[in-house]
């Protein structure tokens, strides 16, 4: 799978961006358990269960390039403009360690909350945490000084070597933190449909 990072930020996702939706075929379903397998592979043992073979999967299409992989009307996965799944916040919450994490200090808390991206300092300052071998263009959880959950899913603009070296600038677009459009959503779910 090829990684772009033309992503669209999701803070004004709502349900009228539905476009459509449609029940995948199987050879489509085998392809997205494959992608998401070799994106996370900690959450390869627990694929079958969370998305079964025999469950319908339902991939729902919005008009902001945002997908959204559905089963037994819950939504598992999204993914923005073809590039990878990255797991709802949810999900995130049930099984925390299935991503690569960084950690942003207690001032960035609230910039975050608002869909900020995350700023190089606010991951090197002390109460920030960077694991060295995730690379550009990477899904990783943001975890919070403090915090026991995560607050966002991000999107890695540099490598974690290069954010600690650089210290400046976005080192992670902020893809999907809580209270935004999907978390929204995703808590009406499936009226929403």
């Amino acid at each position: 799978m090829t990684k772009t990072a033309s992503f669209f930020f999701l803070p004004r996702f709502s349900s009228e961006d539905i476009s459509g939706q449609n029940q995948v075929k199987a050879s489509v379903q085998r392809r997205i358990r494959q992608s998401i397998a070799e994106e996370y592979p900690l959450l390869e043992p627990l694929l079958e269960d969370m998305l079964p073979k025999k469950s319908p999967m339902i991939v729902v299409k919005c008009q902001n390039h945002l997908n959204l992989v559905v089963v037994n009307n819950v939504p598992l996965f999204f993914n923005i403009r073809d590039g990878p799944y990255m797991p709802t916040l949810r999900l995130l919450h049930q099984y925390p360690n299935i991503m690569k994490k960084f950690q942003v200090d207690r001032g960035a808390i609230k910039f975050v909350l608002s869909g900020a991206n995350i700023m190089c300092p606010g991951l090197t300052s002390p109460g920030g945490v960077l694991d060295n071998e995730v690379e550009e263009e990477t899904p990783v959880a943001i975890m919070a000084e403090g915090k026991q959950h995560a607050l966002a899913i991000g999107f890695t603009k540099m490598s974690a070597k290069d954010i600690s070296t650089i210290n400046k600038g976005i080192g992670v677009d902020n893809m999907h933190y809580l209270n935004d459009g999907l978390w929204k959503v995703l808590s009406a779910f499936p009226s929403t449909l």
